[in-house]
């Protein structure tokens, strides 16, 4: 049993947090709606602190889960930020999908007091729930080592990547080739209503060859029907390919896929659907019932 702080109760993090307790680990969390925090315990034990920092004072491993880098740095920088309550030799394991420049600020930030790892998960809210997360890691080796068996309470697929910020990198890849992935299933139903075909059929005959996808095979039903209020939001999904569209300009990588992706959601929210999942790209084809 290990001591551990969880920061950051959304969709994610709730669950997330949850699986630790099952698994054992005496959870302490936090969040900024107290009320959140305070139905965490009701639900699973453990306590709820008040700062950042209060949550992190004497923990082996603190979890972070929150919005975006700079919901990130007002949980970890500063006098009630979750690195001033940090231990010697403690551990710090980021789940946010931010930035790579954040995730090697706030390893720079640690200076070697504590490790730091980014490790952005794919799954969403289904496999939070469920414990079947993919967890991409950035940072050293040996922390890498140290934090594994314990994000195993929710990760099925854990890998170490690379260097500080690796782990933000490889979730850039994830998203741009999602992105890619769902428009493509998108236009291909959307061609298939319009030539008269079954959807149905058309997926049974092509989902076990070339084309079959994670998306295709648990997306083209919803996607079909026009339902999408599940999922993975498309202001979520903006917010992950701005993140990659910067990337790229630091880089000098060529991502005219992505930029066009990332202006179709536009669109989507234009509709009324921030908040649809991303496989609702197909509604601004018109083509969905």
């Amino acid at each position: 049993m290990a001591q551990v702080a969880f920061i950051g109760l959304g969709v994610m993090g709730f669950p997330m947090a949850g699986h630790l307790a099952a698994g054992g680990h005496d959870v302490t969390v936090y969040n900024r709606s107290a009320a959140k925090a305070e139905a965490w315990v009701a639900k699973h034990g453990g306590r709820a602190a008040a700062t950042p920092r209060a949550a992190a004072e004497g923990q082996e491993f603190v979890f972070a889960c929150v919005g975006n880098d700079d919901d990130l740095r007002s949980v970890t920088i500063g006098a009630d930020g979750a690195f001033a309550g940090m231990a010697a030799g403690a551990l710090f394991i980021d789940h946010t999908t931010a930035s790579a420049t954040v995730a090697r600020e706030l390893a720079a930030a640690a200076d070697g007091k504590f490790g730091v790892l980014d490790a952005p998960v794919s799954g969403g809210q289904a496999g939070a729930e469920n414990g079947r997360l993919t967890v991409m890691i950035g940072g050293g080796a040996d922390d890498f080592a140290r934090a594994k068996p314990v994000i195993g309470c929710y990760g099925a697929n854990i890998s170490h990547i690379g260097a500080a910020g690796a782990g933000q990198l490889a979730k850039m890849v994830n998203q741009i080739c999602i992105a890619g992935a769902v428009q493509g299933l998108a236009e291909g139903l959307a061609f298939a209503q319009a030539a008269g075909l079954d959807p149905e059929a058309v997926i049974g005959a092509i989902s076990k060859g070339a084309a079959q996808s994670w998306q295709m095979e648990n997306r083209w039903k919803t996607m079909v029907s026009g339902t999408f209020d599940f999922g993975f939001a498309v202001d979520w999904m903006r917010k992950d390919l701005g993140i990659c569209l910067e990337q790229a300009k630091e880089t000098g990588a060529r991502l005219p896929v992505t930029a066009l992706v990332d202006q179709f959601y536009a669109d989507v929210q234009a509709m009324g659907g921030r908040r649809w999942d991303t496989s609702s790209l197909i509604a601004r084809l018109g083509a969905s019932k």
